[in-house]
Parts: structure tokens; sequence; C-alpha cells
């Protein structure tokens, strides 16, 4: 029990030193402090205004259950009569009996007062929430049921629901305890709830019957999933340039909440629709369609997710091309450039393709293979250069091939006034190229062929110098003269092959002339240290320098060295080589008595080796008289 508030204890100590005549103003009221309805606590706090004799002491109290039983009885004094009164743990509608006593014996009028205990929960309650998903847009609704089985003494107060993203949110701010304000259905027959508007996703709804007395329920559970998105679209298959074929196209739906798993009429589809014609429908997130026939096809498609969610319309575009372009040579060759080949490239719906294309040539008349130009596309037009002076003389015949953007591919071989493409070569003025070389002169004529001077055009000079030389070529330009000849000093160095060339212009054509072979001798410079010998005394010292202009390396270049006598025939007595610089020696000694008095001639000679762009070459003779 606990003890009354001050307020109560005042009013007591009041009463009990009242005089007995002013007692008659109490009415003997006795009830329970908060009504008359169940609670779940077995302690019960009172009001009681009660009719005392004079100079009570103390108060009786007997409780009985609803079958008149005396199920407790018990005194208070007087600073514990207002206490709670607490009744057995079993639940039941008890009854409060209460008199004020005094020390004679003298007794109050008895009071009564109905005290309903009730601590047992009910049943739990039946959830029924949409077993599929719902739009966000659609206020979410749910049916609570009255539980099954049998209630507790107080019945069935209401029910409490809580809803969150998590599952643990509990329908009341107790778990034991479920205030009247806390309930969002009253009574005891359940019915629908609506949830309004819920967040994306899954939402748990959690629910508790509540008794009369405020005790829950175990607690319920149902899941209420929410979408409130529209599938998101693709469309496969569309080509983002031309096509030259009809296409397959598909509109595929993907969901990530309700899905688009196929469940009958009422479940997803996926439709599409072909130029405003009435749209397919399909089941589920895919349906395809093709697309046929030349021109700009507008593909739209759309779709509804289980939750019903429908997207907007979507549009794409489909470009389908099935006709070959046109094809035609220019109407004449351009006087100034005859050997350019040109073709113009037509078509209406894709246009001229820009990097397909080729023009290719053959002796007319024959069935060899055309031959393909190197040919620039640009602009819808095919441009070839044919190089007509290596051609054979003839007449030929040319075939375009063209490609629009789709794909498709023609070929043609008319002109564009009519007329096939045929040209008959040559088709430039033939020119002739003469030289002819003078010690290190190289002079020559251009001239056309059947007469005349080519003048004022350049002529290149290549020099391709023998193996081993740096460098291994080199070209020259030249002018013609109003005769059209013109002349080149060359430069010293080893041996090489002379040619000059005419690389023609687009009126003129090429020339070249004979190939001219240029030796070289290798050069080389020998000497004596003294023009006399002592037999047995001090050597010769004989030395020299090969000259190496234009070669790549000199470093052990065998060098042979020869003697005669006057009018002999020279013989070799020691080969040296040279080093990195060209540089040799030797020291001869004179050692033979029959040398004395005679006069010998000696010189170096070079005969080469592999990789030596040089001929063979000796020295100038140096004598050594013995003595």
């Amino acid at each position: 029990m606990r003890p009354p508030t001050a307020t109560l204890l005042a009013a007591l100590v009041a009463l009990a030193l009242t005089a007995p005549a002013e007692a008659t103003s109490a009415t003997g009221r006795l009830a329970p402090a908060a009504g008359s309805s169940w609670q779940a606590d077995p302690a019960f706090p009172i009001e009681w205004d009660p009719i005392a004799p004079a100079n009570p002491t103390g108060a009786d109290y007997r409780i009985y259950d609803s079958r008149g039983r005396v199920v407790q009885a018990f005194e208070q004094p007087l600073a514990k009569m207002l206490w709670d009164v607490e009744v057995p743990t079993i639940p039941d509608a008890y009854t409060l009996e209460a008199w004020v006593v005094n020390g004679s014996g003298d007794a109050g009028p008895h009071s009564t007062a109905t005290l309903r205990f009730d601590n047992g929960a009910p049943p739990p309650p039946g959830l029924e929430s949409p077993p599929g998903w719902i739009r966000s847009s659609q206020p979410a609704e749910v049916g609570v049921t009255a539980p099954s089985g049998p209630l507790p003494l107080s019945g069935l107060g209401g029910f409490a629901i809580a809803v969150d993203r998590t599952g643990v949110r509990a329908p009341c701010a107790r778990v034991d305890r479920c205030l009247a304000a806390e309930l969002d259905l009253a009574g005891d027959q359940g019915g629908g709830i609506s949830l309004g508007t819920l967040p994306e996703g899954t939402n748990f709804i959690r629910a508790v019957a509540v008794s009369g007395a405020g005790v829950p329920s175990e607690v319920t559970t149902a899941v209420l999933r929410v979408d409130g998105s529209a599938p998101a679209l693709s469309l496969e298959g569309a080509p983002a340039s031309w096509s030259n074929r009809p296409v397959l196209v598909a509109a595929r739906a993907a969901d990530a909440l309700s899905g688009m798993a196929a469940a009958g009429p009422l479940g997803p589809f996926t439709a599409i629709a072909v130029d405003g014609a009435p749209p397919a429908r399909a089941l589920g997130g895919a349906i395809g369609a093709w697309v046929g026939g030349s021109g700009h096809h507008t593909i739209e498609y759309l779709a509804r997710d289980a939750a019903g969610n429908i997207s907007g319309n979507s549009t794409g575009t489909v470009r389908i091309d099935e006709d070959p372009p046109g094809v035609a040579f220019a109407a004449t060759q351009d006087p100034a450039e005859p050997e350019r080949i040109e073709a113009t490239v037509s078509d209406p719906l894709s246009g001229p393709s820009p990097n397909l294309g080729s023009i290719a040539l053959r002796l007319s008349g024959t069935r060899a293979r055309f031959q393909s130009l190197p040919t620039r596309v640009s602009g819808g037009r095919l441009v070839a250069h044919w190089e007509s002076d290596s051609a054979p003389p003839g007449k030929y015949e040319f075939l375009a091939t063209a490609y629009d953007a789709a794909g498709n591919s023609s070929t043609g071989s008319g002109r564009a006034r009519g007329g096939r493409m045929v040209l008959v070569n040559p088709l430039k003025a033939q020119v002739e190229l003469a030289a002819d070389l003078s010690r290190l002169r190289f002079s020559g004529r251009l001239v056309r062929v059947g007469g005349g001077p080519v003048a004022a055009q350049e002529v290149v000079v290549t020099e391709t110098f023998a193996r081993g030389s740096l460098p291994p070529q080199r070209s020259t330009v030249v002018g013609t003269d109003r005769r059209g000849a013109f002349s080149l000093q060359l430069g010293p160095g080893p041996s090489r092959e002379v040619v000059a060339r005419f690389a023609g212009t687009p009126l003129l054509s090429r020339a070249a002339s004979d190939t001219t072979q240029l030796s070289a001798a290798t050069g080389v410079r020998f000497r004596a240290s003294a023009p006399t010998a002592r037999v047995g005394g001090k050597p010769v010292v004989f030395d020299g320098t090969v000259r190496r202009r234009g070669a790549a390396a000199v470093a052990g270049l065998p060098v042979e060295l020869q003697f005669r006598f006057r009018g002999g025939t020279w013989s070799e007595f020691r080969t040296v080589e040279a080093d990195a610089r060209g540089r040799f020696r030797y020291r001869y000694r004179f050692n033979d008595d029959d040398s004395r008095g005679v006069r010998f001639q000696f010189r170096a000679y070079i005969k080469g080796r592999e990789g030596w762009p040089y001929g063979p070459g000796t020295s100038r003779p140096v004598s050594v008289t013995g003595r």
C-alpha cells in the first residue's frame, strides 16, 4: 500500500476532530480513484468520504470476490486508512466494504466499492496487409481482426499499431501496458486502419490487442511493401547509325523494388509500338518488335511494374536504308590533271559513306581483275590518282565501288553525262632524259619525244656510293636551261653509280637517264725515310697514308709493300695494315751484300677488301740505293 496524499490526510485529521453533530455532512462515498474501469495493477488508490463515530481510531476492511466470499479482511489505523487497497492477483471484480470504528467499539456506516482487477493478456490479433506491392501514392491500409480464443476478464479495449522500416518499434510506449490514448482502434471487433502514404521499400506493421485493463497481447507482425518508382526502361537492338536491313528491337524494363516478373493480366507488362501502330504488349519485362522498310522509324515503349507504377512513354529511333547508292565518274577529265580520277556518290537517305569507297582499273577488253588505285573519300566523292607513267600504253577501263552510310554498296563504270569511263595511255606528253659523265662532270638534256627541249624543270641527280661509304647516297637537284640541258660537277669520293631522274608533271611523263658507273681508285701516299741505305746498317722506314674520303672505316685495310729492280716486275715483300686514320709504317733493313750499289724502287699497293668503297690503287714509287 502507499500513503494517502497530504490533502486526504488533512481531511481525515479534520474528520477525527469534528464533533458528531458535524459528521452528518459526510456522504460515506467509497470509490476507486481511477473510476470503475478495469486495471492491471492489484493496488487500487481509493477515494472515501466516510461517516465516522466520535473519536475514530481506524477502519475495518473486507474484500469479497465475485461469488461473495471474503478473500481479505484487515484493519488500518487512522493514519493508514486511506492508503491504496491491494486485491488478490487473481483477475476478478472485487467488492470492497469499509467502515470507521473507535475505541469504544462504535462503528460508522459501511461503504462499498467495486475494484475490477485483470492482469491477463488477450491473444494476439489477426493482421491483414496487401499481399503484394502498393504504390507510394496509394494510402496503405491494413485490417485488424479480433483474436481467436478466450479473452481476459476485462475483455478487449482495442488495438494498437506501430509502423517502421526496422520491425522493432513497439505499438505502445510500455511493453506491458497500453494507454487509452495509444489505441489506434477502439472496441473488440477490429476493422480497417489507414496508415496513410508510406515510404518506398519494406515497412513492418506491428499490432497488439489490448485488454480492457490495458494489458497488450503478443505482437503480430505483417509486412507491407511500397514501390513509388516507375520501371527503368531501355531499348536494345536499335543501331546508333543507319542499318541496311530490318532490325529487331527489344524494350526491356527493370524494377528494383516490386519487380517485373510476369503475374497475369493485372501484373507487370511491357509494351512497344512502331511508327504509331497499335502497341504490342507482353507480360513481364521484355518485348520485341521488327522494324523494316527504308526511312526513319519511331519506336515508343512503356512498362508497368508489379506495384502498378507505369512509366512514361520512352521514344527511340531506327534508321533503315535498304537501297544502294548511286555512283558516276566525272563527265570529263581535268585538262590540267589528266591522271586525276574522280567519281561522285549520291544517296538520298543515309548519304555517302565518309570513309569507304574505291576506284580500280584494268586493260580494256580483257577479263583481268581490276586493280585498285589508292583512293581518297571526301564529301561524297571518290578521288584517285593514276600513275599512268607506270602503266603500259593501251586503253584502260575504270570501275568505281561506292558505299552509303548504311553499308549498301554499288559499282559503276559510266560517266555523269553518259558513256563508259575509258582512258587511253599515255595520257601525258612523253619526254626522255639523256646524260653522260666526263671526269667528274655529269651533264645531260631533257627533251620531248619527237623533239623540243623541256626547260625550267627540276632534274634529280642521284649518286649511289659503293658499299662501305658514308653517306650511302646523295641526291642533288639541278634545273634545265632553255635548251633542256643541265650539268653538275660531282665531288671526289668513292666509286658510285650516277643517274638523273625527272619526276614528271601533271602533263609531262617521267623519265630517267641510263645509269653511269664511276670507278674511283684507292689513293695512297708513300715515302721512304732516306734515299740510300747502308747494308747491315740503320733500317729504312717506309710509311704512308691511305686516302679515306667517304669511307666508313679504313682500320685494318691491307697494304702490300712491293719492290723491283729498275725495269723488273713488282714483288711483294711485306703486307701491313692501315690504322683508323689510314696510316701505315714499316722498318726495312738491307742485309744482302748484293744490294750494294743497286738502286731499288718501292711502292704501296691497295687491292681493297669487302666493304671498301674504292677500287685497287698504287702509290708513286720511291727509290732507295744500297751501299
